[in-house]
C-alpha cells in the first residue's frame, strides 16, 4: 500500500501517481441505515422490511447496490479526492456489486491509480482512472468500479 504525501487539502494531480494504491477508511452500514436510504430511493421488499428480506432471493436485508456506492463515494470523497484540485467526473465504467452489504457489514475503500495522464487539450489537468473497490472486513468485495477524475495540475 502506498500513503499519500501530501494531504487532501494540498493535492493536486501531481500527487496521485500511477500504479500506486491506497487503503482507506472505514463505515458500518445498519440495518437502519439500510432500510432508510432504501424507502427513500430503492424500496425493494430485500432492502426495506426483513421480514420479507427472509424470503427473499438474498435470505435476508441487504444494501441497495446504490447505497453501497454511495458509502463508498463518501469515503472517496473524504479520504481520496482532493479538497483543492478536483474538478469533477465524467463517470465510472463497469460498475459491478458482486456480492451485497449486510446489516453490520463493516467497509473499506482500496483505490489503485490505473492511468494518470495529463490533458491534452486543456494543460491545467490531467485525467485519473481509478479502479476502486470496496470491501467488508473479512475481504469480500462488495462493489468494484473505474472511477474517472480531471484533477489540476500543481500551480506554478
Amino acid at each position: 500500500m502506498t500513503e499519500f504525501t501530501t494531504p487532501i487539502d494540498d493535492r493536486w494531480f501531481e500527487d496521485y501517481p500511477q500504479g500506486a494504491v491506497y487503503e482507506f477508511g472505514e463505515a458500518v452500514v445498519t440495518e437502519e441505515d439500510i432500510i432508510e436510504f432504501a424507502r427513500r430511493f430503492d424500496p425493494q421488499s430485500f432492502h426495506v422490511d426483513p421480514a420479507a428480506a427472509q424470503h427473499g432471493p438474498f435470505g435476508g436485508l441487504v444494501a441497495s447496490g446504490w447505497h453501497t456506492a454511495s458509502v463508498m463515494m463518501r469515503m472517496f470523497v473524504d479520504h481520496y479526492l482532493s479538497t483543492v484540485s478536483s474538478l469533477g467526473s465524467p463517470g465510472m465504467d463497469d460498475l459491478r456489486w458482486p456480492r451485497p452489504v449486510r446489516p453490520g457489514d463493516k467497509l473499506r475503500v482500496r483505490a489503485t491509480i490505473e492511468e494518470a495522464r495529463l490533458s491534452k487539450s486543456k494543460p491545467d489537468r490531467g485525467l485519473l482512472r481509478t479502479h476502486v473497490e470496496l470491501f467488508t472486513s473479512h475481504d469480500e468485495v462488495v462493489m468494484s468500479a473505474h472511477a474517472i477524475n480531471f484533477m489540476a495540475v500543481r500551480p506554478k
